[in-house]
């Protein structure tokens, strides 16, 4: 390899860097089926032959912009949430740092993934099976620190862990849903309230201890 191509080789990673970011909060807000070749260019002020350098196709595209979008969830919700001790308190992390994710609005179209889901549901091929897997690793971390806080003594070992992640992720959902919606922002803190209140229900003597310093910031408006 030539020193020219070593020197020109981490500028085009960080250019296909910044255009899967902007291809995120495209398809985020609009659809990864609305995220072409052609709107990306348009976005981007680039030449489409620049874009076909990048990506040879638009499913290629589509592919690539999901795991630029699985990238930023682990940044934004996985590591920060592993910094708290496994058990009760990692598990709430990642419940409230998911929340906080969509809150926030990391993605300008509310949760990525949810969108995605909802919009290749019913379309087989290589773009609905990476969002399912990605779905799967979510479940499977909640399903995973359930068991951790099992085995920390923090809820019950009678608990069934798939069904709290499942009725986790239920919740987290349902609060992205009404605030894409509605913008409705105290769905957020209805989400938190209610998966407080299913673990503690799970919790034992020690880990409701440790719920205890869990506290809704916002007080839930009355209807």
């Amino acid at each position: 390899m030539s020193q020219r191509t070593k020197e020109q080789k981490p500028k085009g990673e960080r250019t296909k860097t910044a255009i899967l970011e902007t291809a995120v909060h495209i398809s985020s807000a609009e659809g990864l089926e609305g995220l072409t070749i052609g709107r990306l260019a348009s976005a981007l002020s680039m030449s489409k032959s620049g874009l076909f350098a990048h990506f040879g196709s638009k499913e290629e595209l589509q592919v690539a912009t999901v795991e630029a979008a699985r990238f930023i969830f682990i940044r934004e919700v996985i590591k920060p949430a592993f910094e708290a001790n496994p058990g009760v308190s990692r598990l709430w992390k990642l419940c409230d740092m998911w929340l906080g994710y969509v809150e926030s609005e990391v993605f300008r179209g509310g949760c990525f993934f949810a969108a995605a889901a909802s919009e290749f549901d019913g379309r087989p091929g290589p773009v609905r099976d990476r969002i399912a897997d990605i779905m799967k690793e979510w479940l499977a971390v909640l399903r995973d620190a359930v068991k951790q806080a099992q085995s920390a003594g923090h809820l019950r070992r009678a608990s069934d862990p798939t069904q709290i992640a499942f009725e986790i992720n239920s919740l987290e959902l349902g609060a992205n849903w009404a605030f894409q919606l509605y913008r409705d922002k105290q769905a957020f803190v209805r989400a938190r309230q209610a998966i407080l209140d299913r673990l503690r229900a799970h919790a034992t003597k020690s880990g409701a201890k440790l719920l205890l310093s869990v506290k809704v910031k916002r007080k839930i408006a009355r209807a």
